[in-house]
């Protein structure tokens, strides 16, 4: 039987609910949603970088956190998608762009993504956008509703792969608009905060006037 496309990721309040229970763990959360990335992402194909080892061992420490008491916010242990326009430590930032096809991993994470971390957020990935958030050239993430129709750009990643129930909660950019459109497209929630209340160092710019990070989930 064939694995379906749509699958509701869960909201951030009850995952965060549930493990402050002790009725799952960040490393069984992170398990669960690579194990849908291994089932649909193929067909999908909203993710260019998988962080798997390294999701788990941020997970585990996570964890460990949390049962020593020391609970860092209602992101502790959630796992999050990057749009590949945001610098991650260890990973290049291609931007979907043959210019950046060879460029070198980024040294140290985007500010928005180091107060994720801050906030006990573990980073699962970079997920596809169109080149240097522009509308060409297109990635190639389909729609989970439609494999035949685009999930929209520029965050063409982190609208399919909310959508798909790969991760509950992703970064993607705005400059005119890359986070409410593919939001739309793929029916999940976005929220794209003021014009640059969010941005700044480690985000490719487009239009730096207007470039805002926004946010994917399930619901609002």
């Amino acid at each position: 039987m064939t694995e379906p496309l749509i699958r509701d990721p869960g909201r951030i309040r009850d995952l965060s609910a549930v493990m402050a229970k002790g009725e799952v763990t960040s490393e069984t959360l992170v398990r669960r949603y690579l194990a849908r990335i291994a089932a649909v992402d193929g067909q999908v194909k909203a993710w260019i970088h998988v962080l798997a080892d390294g999701a788990l061992a941020e997970a585990r420490a996570l964890d460990a956190e949390r049962k020593a008491g020391n609970i860092r916010g209602p992101l502790h242990g959630i796992p999050v998608g990057i749009k590949d326009v945001i610098d991650v430590r260890g990973l290049p930032t291609r931007a979907n762009s043959p210019s950046r096809a060879d460029i070198a991993p980024a040294s140290a994470d985007a500010t928005v993504v180091a107060h994720l971390r801050a906030a006990g957020a573990i980073i699962l990935g970079k997920l596809h956008t169109t080149e240097y958030a522009f509308f060409q050239s297109l990635p190639p993430t389909r729609n989970p509703w439609d494999l035949a129709r685009t999930p929209g750009g520029s965050s063409a990643g982190s609208g399919a792969a909310i959508a798909a129930g790969m991760v509950p909660l992703a970064l993607g950019t705005q400059t005119a608009g890359s986070v409410n459109r593919p939001a739309a497209y793929t029916g999940v929630c976005a929220f794209k905060p003021s014009t640059l209340a969010i941005g700044g160092v480690g985000v490719v710019p487009l239009a730096p006037s207007f470039d805002t990070v926004g946010a994917f989930g399930a619901s609002a």
